[in-house]
C-alpha cells in the first residue's frame, strides 16, 4: 500500500522543499519506489528533481479522468509544477479535491510505494486538496518569529482537515535553518518543545550552506565533497530516517 506524505507549511523560506527533496533521494536509494508531486508553482523542487520528469504536470491531477504513465528514472518519478496549478483557486474544492484523490489511487495503482507532496507556502485548494488525500504530514519550521506564528495556523489547518480526512497524521514539526550559535533559536526551540513536546521531531536541521549547494548541483547533501558536508549530511540522513521509521514503511 502506498504512503502520501505531505510537506506543508504556510510560511515560506523554512526548508519546505530542501526536506521534500532529500526524502526522495533517501527513499530512492533504500530502493523505494517514489512519486514526487510540485504543486508549489514556484517549482523548485521539479528544478532539483528535474532529471527524473515524466511528462505529466502537476495541474493533469486535476482533470476529469485523467490519465497518466509514471515512469521513474533511477526510482524517482516527478509530476512537475506548472503554471496551470494557479488556476485551481477557480476550482470548488470538492471537485479539485475529488479528481486530486483519484489521481493519487492512479498512482498507487503503478506501484509506487511513496507518494512525497510540496505545496506552497498558503492554504488553498492544491494543500487542502493534498491534505484531504494523504497519509502524513510534516511541517519544516525556521525558528524566527513569524514562523513561529505560521506552526499555529498549520496545525489548526491539519486538525480541520483531520475532521475530514480520518487518516491524515501529523509527524510532527521539522527544525530547521538552526543556528545552534544564536540565542534566539535556541530559545525559540525550547518554546517550541515546551509548547509541542510530542510534535517536535528531534532531528533539527542546521543552517548549511552545503544543502543549498546540494539542491543547486541536483543532488543529496551527502554527494557534496565538502568537508562542511559531512554535519548536514548526517543530521538530513537522521531526519529522513526518523521520517521513514514514522510512516512505516515496508
Amino acid at each position: 500500500m502506498m504512503k502520501t506524505l505531505v510537506i506543508a507549511n504556510q510560511k515560506g523560506g523554512v526548508g519546505k522543499t530542501s526536506t521534500l527533496v532529500h526524502l526522495a533521494f533517501d527513499f530512492a536509494e533504500r530502493g523505494l519506489k517514489v512519486a514526487v508531486i510540485d504543486l508549489d508553482t514556484q517549482g523548485n523542487a521539479s528544478f532539483t528533481l528535474g532529471v527524473h520528469k515524466t511528462g505529466t504536470k502537476a495541474s493533469d491531477l486535476f482533470g476529469e479522468a485523467a490519465q497518466f504513465d509514471l515512469a521513474p528514472i533511477d526510482n524517482i518519478a516527478l509530476v512537475e509544477a506548472d503554471g496551470r496549478l494557479a488556476d485551481l483557486e477557480k476550482l470548488p474544492l470538492g471537485k479539485a479535491a475529488t479528481s486530486f484523490h483519484a489521481s493519487i489511487a492512479a498512482i498507487e495503482a503503478q506501484g509506487f510505494d511513496v507518494c512525497l507532496i510540496d505545496t506552497a507556502p498558503s492554504l488553498g485548494n492544491a494543500m487542502a486538496s493534498a491534505l484531504l488525500s494523504a497519509d502524513f504530514v510534516a511541517s519544516p519550521i525556521e525558528l524566527e518569529v513569524y514562523a513561529l506564528a505560521g506552526i499555529k495556523k498549520m496545525i489548526a489547518t491539519v486538525e480541520a482537515i483531520q475532521e475530514r480526512n480520518g487518516k491524515l497524521e501529523l509527524l510532527g514539526i521539522i527544525p530547521s535553518k538552526v543556528d545552534s550559535r544564536n540565542p534566539r533559536h535556541i530559545r525559540h526551540l525550547a518554546d517550541l518543545s515546551a509548547a509541542y513536546p510530542t510534535l517536535i521531531i528531534p532531528t533539527p536541521i542546521g543552517y548549511r550552506s552545503s544543502i543549498a549547494d546540494a539542491l543547486a548541483n541536483f543532488c543529496p547533501v551527502w554527494e557534496i565533497r565538502k568537508t562542511s558536508a559531512r554535519v548536514a549530511a548526517k543530521e538530513v540522513r537522521a531526519m529522513t530516517q526518523y521520517i521513514h521509521d514514522k510512516m512505516e514503511i515496508a
